[in-house]
C-alpha cells in the first residue's frame, strides 16, 4: 500500500486544499509525507487569484510552516523544493517520482466545469497524463477553504470492461485500511438514455435493443454479485449496484445520494487521459462529482486504447 505520499504545494490557499486528505492517509496508511514545490521559471507573484511561491526561500520557510501546522504527529515529514527553474511544473512533479520514491501524489483541483482542464487544472491534468502513480484529487470547500476529510465511503465505478477491475487491488486496501464501505456500482443505459448516436442505430429495433439492455444488466448484476462475495470474504464491507440511466448522470447522482468521501477511478495510466476519457463517461463522471477522486492507473492499457 502507499508509502509514501507527495503534496505539491505553490503557496496558495487552494493547494492548501489537499492537505485535510494528505494528513489523513499519512496517519491511516502509517506513511512518509514529502511536501513539495517546483521553483517555476518567471513564477507569476499570485496564482488563481491567491499568493504564489516565488523562491527558493520563501519556498523553504512555507513549506516548514505547513509541516508545523498540519502535520504535527506524523513520524516522517520532510520538505523538498526544487531549487533550478523550470518551466514544467508538471513534468518535474512526475519526475521526481524516481528520485524521492512517493507512490501516491495527493493534490487540490482548483476549477470548475466540464472542460477538464478547468476541472483539475492544468498542472493536475498533466501530472494525471504523465505519470503512473494513484493521484488523490481533492477540491476546496464552497468557502475556498480545505475540506475535512474522511474515508468511510468508497465508490468504485466499473463498467463492463474487465481491464478496469486491476484497480480492485488498490482500492481493497484502501476499504480495508479505512475499515470504509466499498460500493461497486455499474450503470447499464436504458433505451431512453442511449447516447444519441447509439440511439439513432437503435431506432430501427428499439424493443430488441431494450431487451438487450435489460439482459446486459442482469449478466452485470451476477458479475458484479461474484465479484463482492469475493471482497466480503476477505473481510470487506462490500455492495454491488447495477443501475440504469446514463452512467457520468447516474454514478454521479449516487455519489451525492450515497454521500460518498472517495470515488476511484481506474485509469490507463500507460495511455495517459486519452484512454481514461475513452467514451467520456469518465470526464462526465469528473465534470458532476465533487467528491474526492482516486485515479489509479491500471498497469496495461485494454486493445481498444
Amino acid at each position: 500500500m502507499f508509502k509514501h505520499i507527495l503534496v505539491p504545494m505553490d503557496g496558495s490557499k487552494l493547494a492548501e486544499a489537499a492537505l485535510p486528505a494528505a494528513r489523513f492517509m499519512a496517519e491511516k496508511l502509517d506513511a512518509q509525507v514529502t511536501l513539495f514545490h517546483v521553483v517555476e521559471k518567471d513564477a507569476p507573484s499570485q496564482v488563481h487569484g491567491q499568493k504564489h511561491l516565488t523562491g527558493s526561500q520563501e519556498a523553504h520557510a512555507y513549506l516548514q510552516e505547513v509541516a508545523r501546522t498540519w502535520f504535527q504527529g506524523i513520524p516522517k515529514v520532510e520538505c523538498h523544493v526544487h531549487e533550478s527553474e523550470t518551466t514544467l511544473v508538471s513534468e518535474s512533479i512526475v519526475a521526481h517520482a524516481a528520485e524521492l520514491g512517493h507512490d501516491l501524489v495527493v493534490m487540490c483541483s482548483h476549477g470548475r466545469g466540464k472542460a477538464f482542464h478547468l476541472l483539475f487544472g492544468s498542472i493536475a491534468q498533466k501530472v494525471i497524463a504523465g505519470g503512473t502513480l494513484p493521484v488523490l484529487i481533492t477540491h476546496p470547500d464552497e468557502n475556498g477553504e480545505p475540506p475535512p476529510f474522511c474515508c468511510c465511503q468508497i465508490l468504485l465505478p466499473l463498467d463492463t470492461d474487465p481491464e478496469h477491475e486491476k484497480g480492485l487491488p488498490v482500492v481493497k486496501s484502501v476499504a480495508r485500511i479505512c475499515n470504509a464501505d466499498l460500493h461497486i456500482t455499474t450503470v447499464i443505459p436504458t433505451y431512453e438514455s442511449l447516447p444519441p448516436e447509439e440511439k439513432v442505430t437503435a431506432r430501427t429495433l428499439p424493443a430488441t435493443v431494450a431487451r438487450m439492455l435489460d439482459l446486459e444488466a442482469r449478466d452485470a448484476s451476477e458479475h458484479l454479485a461474484g465479484v463482492v462475495q469475493e471482497l466480503v470474504r476477505e473481510g470487506i464491507h462490500a455492495s454491488a449496484h447495477v443501475l440504469r440511466g446514463d452512467p457520468a448522470e447516474t454514478i454521479a447522482r449516487a455519489a451525492q445520494e450515497a454521500k460518498i468521501d472517495l470515488m476511484v477511478l481506474p485509469t490507463h495510466g500507460k495511455t495517459g487521459m486519452a484512454a481514461f476519457w475513452t467514451g467520456s463517461v469518465a470526464h462526465g463522471i469528473c465534470s458532476r462529482s465533487r467528491c474526492p477522486l482516486l485515479l489509479v492507473p491500471i498497469s496495461e492499457p485494454s486493445p481498444a486504447d
